[in-house]
């Protein structure tokens, strides 16, 4: 009896499935026809890994507020934002305006410019802790480059990051990213690239200090996200955030923030002012560059010295360079125009936590009502729901979100998408905007809902 339930239930789940995908490919039919084509060229018909996802993605044609339009003229209301970089929503004025003046006067100068240095003294005037820092064009580039300052600064060669922890495509933290956490994230990296580098346990002090402590020795630095980004949207727990910089600083080695996704998007002096934290170094990207490529590394100025090239043989600075569009005078005024814009206007950040608060309460609230358990985590304007397996009771670590359902996560990702033109991409956090509104979030629940019932049928059948 129990094998023919399981098999009535795997039946309607593919028909429910079945559904979804239909719907999506009779709305989306120039997407499937571009997708096609770009798998020819683009290695999984797209340039970023998570940006695929079955059967396969719309083509974006433009956005602007808070919707995506893609090619085939749907407009979806958008959580993805650009990998949570607009906080102010697609093509808000304020950039608009700046880059139309800006791009007449050079797109790239290849060489300093003012523009530079008064994002860098606003940076430094919102976070304290930024007593120099330096422009690149990616995270990757400013995460890499941390651990090269804290290298150097310690003579130390050990690097402690955070299972699930994600710093970009850079070797140094390609490590422990995705689950199984013990095996290697690919082909192309070796083993031997990624043997000074240690994965500690989110949110678990005990298990982080006893590892910490075989290294400490030889310990240059500890890199965490303040909220696990990628690996699951959780918030880092106040006390294991001291017992790591604590442990830094017994240690001698570097306290590394990485705030590319909390950086002025929980706050606007970051979450290292939420946390009261005092970084050695921290990183910043995404809301920086006002929605446009950047990536900056930040810190105290005795370790951010060091890469001052002035005086010195190369065996006497570290290098870390910054690419050919780094100091990129469009990426610099989008980014201060998005910045100059918040620090006039702090209350964003107060109407935003209200907003993702009634989001997180109100997608568990209504899954709950129809038996479905669920765990919205996140803060501030940043959410994620997950769907709770048997025995899982809380999700505080990335451990806890590769024993949750996944496939049901991406499943509901996939019916806001397809059903009620809501885009998150599939099984990663979504970020709520100044261009998103109490009837959005509304929309939202009501639609979770919706889909709440249909997952609630599956599991009575």
């Amino acid at each position: 009896m129990y094998q023919h339930i399981r098999d009535v239930q795997e039946q309607q789940a593919s028909r429910l499935v079945s559904r979804y995908i239909k719907h999506y490919e009779s709305k989306t039919k120039r997407s499937k026809q571009l997708f096609g084509h770009a798998s020819s060229i683009i290695p999984s018909g797209t340039s970023h890994n998570i940006r695929y996802f079955e059967p396969y993605p719309f083509f974006a044609r433009m956005a602007s507020g808070k919707y995506i339009y893609d090619v085939d003229g749907n407009a979806y209301t958008d959580y993805w934002m650009g990998h949570w970089s607009l906080i102010l929503g697609h093509s808000p004025k304020v950039v608009v305006d700046v880059l139309r003046d800006r791009a007449v006067e050079g797109t790239i100068f290849g060489t300093v410019n003012e523009h530079a240095l008064r994002l860098a003294e606003l940076i430094r005037k919102l976070m304290p802790r930024a007593e120099m820092l330096r422009f690149a064009s990616t995270g990757s580039e400013a995460t890499m480059y941390a651990v090269r300052l804290a290298r150097a600064y310690t003579g130390k060669r050990m690097v402690a990051k955070i299972e699930g922890g994600w710093h970009g495509f850079n070797t140094d933290l390609m490590h422990s990213v995705n689950y199984p956490f013990h095996e290697p994230e690919g082909k192309g990296i070796l083993e031997e690239e990624l043997r000074y580098v240690v994965a500690l346990p989110f949110n678990d002090i005990h298990g982080s200090i006893s590892i910490l402590d075989g290294v400490k020795d030889d310990l240059a630095c500890i890199i965490v996200e303040p909220l696990l980004g990628g690996a699951g949207c959780i918030p880092a727990d106040r006390d294991y955030l001291y017992a790591l910089q604590e442990h830094a600083r017994k240690s001698s080695a570097l306290f590394i923030l990485d705030e590319i996704v909390t950086g002025f998007r929980l706050s606007l002096h970051g979450a290292q002012h939420i946390y009261s934290l005092e970084p050695d170094l921290f990183t910043l990207g995404k809301i920086a560059g006002g929605g446009l490529p950047i990536g900056i590394v930040c810190g105290l100025k005795d370790i951010m010295s060091l890469a001052d090239v002035r005086g010195k043989s190369k065996g006497d600075r570290v290098s870390i360079g910054g690419g050919t569009y780094s100091e990129n005078p469009l990426s610099i005024s989008a980014g201060l125009a998005v910045l100059d814009h918040l620090a006039r206007n702090p209350y964003i950040y107060s109407r935003l936590e209200v907003l993702g608060d009634e989001v997180r309460r109100g997608i568990d609230k209504v899954m709950s009502e129809h038996g479905v358990r669920v765990k919205s985590t996140g803060m501030g304007s940043l959410f994620l729901t997950h769907f709770l397996s048997d025995g899982v009771e809380d999700v505080k670590s990335a451990r806890d979100v590769a024993i949750c359902n996944i496939e049901m996560q991406r499943l509901y990702h996939f019916a806001l998408l397809s059903m009620y033109d809501i885009f998150f991409l599939p099984s990663k956090l979504g970020a709520i905007s100044t261009e998103h509104d109490s009837i959005d979030i509304r929309r939202l629940v009501d639609a979770s809902e919706r889909i709440a019932g249909d997952i609630a049928y599956l599991n009575v059948i």
